[in-house]
């Protein structure tokens, strides 16, 4: 059903190139015969311009998994309150990303600060090629900035890690043995009134030979957070496993660094000045405080432009 409806999608952007190709030819022949229609032909040209690059874009994501939804979890590290709140700017802008795109947001887990921003939170994005999109954002941001937790106003750096996997579905079996995973429960700490607060209905679920933890509170039913939880860690499991793979077949060449815990991706700088850099294309952009608002294509479709390059 995922390659039907991605192939009804090819098909319908087809029909749509041959729809503007030939309003475009009719708009020239009008033109040629004295039709003012200028101002038509070039939006006409626009838009079907921008269709071809959405397409080309769509193109690059062959990936098995690029067309599912994704699941995006936010640590904040070192740097006390100040990377709390770092991570939760970072959360406003994939928010904000995946509304623009006409993303559908789900908040699986949150885990606010001691004084202000969160500690980690995990979003469920669906739409279509969520994943392709978004697994460009896995790695380390940096942020550069006077602290507004300072009272001295000193600049400080904030660092907070993304991390991005597929939602699998049910199609792809992952097979997980009981005695190697450990359940906790908990009481939720977000919203949702006085019941979150008075019972262990939120869970942890930790799987004791990868050392991954996955975590789900946005349920009041105990089972249904488990349900949700256990869906996430087979995600986790069975992209732990392609990475693995693919690290094994990139070990080979040379200069070329995985994406992974450590390793830097970008850089956004509000003082002394004001600029957003990507370690791993050089795309740099000057307009901030609309990246942080989910301004993120630019970014995105720079990296998936660097990878056809690499390829």
């Amino acid at each position: 059903m995922r390659e039907k409806k991605r192939l009804d999608i090819y098909k319908e952007n087809l029909e749509a190139l041959t729809r503007f190709h030939e309003d475009i030819e009719t708009l020239i022949e009008l033109s040629n015969e004295g039709e003012n229609v200028t101002e038509e032909l070039n939006n006409k040209v626009e838009d079907y311009a921008g269709l071809i690059e959405d397409i080309e874009y769509k193109q690059i994501l062959s990936g098995e998994n690029d067309p599912s939804n994704a699941y995006l979890t936010i640590n904040s590290g070192a740097g006390g309150t100040d990377s709390q709140d770092w991570a939760e700017m970072l959360l406003r802008m994939y928010t904000r990303y995946a509304e623009k795109a006409e993303y559908k947001v789900t908040v699986i887990d949150h885990q606010p600060g001691a004084e202000a921003g969160i500690k980690n939170a995990t979003i469920l994005i669906e739409g279509e090629y969520a994943y392709g999109f978004l697994k460009a954002e896995s790695g380390v941001h940096r942020l550069v900035r006077i602290s507004p937790f300072d009272s001295d106003k000193s600049r400080h750096t904030s660092f907070a890690s993304v991390y991005v996997f597929p939602e699998i579905d049910d199609s792809i079996e992952v097979e997980i043995n009981e005695k190697d995973i450990r359940i906790d429960t908990y009481r939720s700490s977000g919203a949702g009134g006085q019941h979150v607060n008075v019972t262990d209905s939120a869970v942890r679920i930790t799987h004791m030979p990868t050392g991954i933890v996955v975590q789900c509170q946005n349920e009041r039913s105990q089972i249904r957070n488990r349900e949700t939880a256990m869906k996430m860690l087979k995600a986790r499991i069975y992209e732990w496993e392609l990475e693995k793979r693919r690290k094994e077949q990139e070990a080979t060449e040379a200069g070329k660094k995985s994406i992974e815990w450590g390793s830097q991706i970008r850089s956004y700088v509000l003082h002394p000045y004001q600029k957003i850099k990507d370690h791993r294309t050089s795309y740099e952009a000057g307009d901030v405080y609309n990246v942080l608002d989910g301004g993120l294509e630019q970014f995105i479709r720079a990296y998936l432009t660097s990878t056809i390059t690499k390829k």
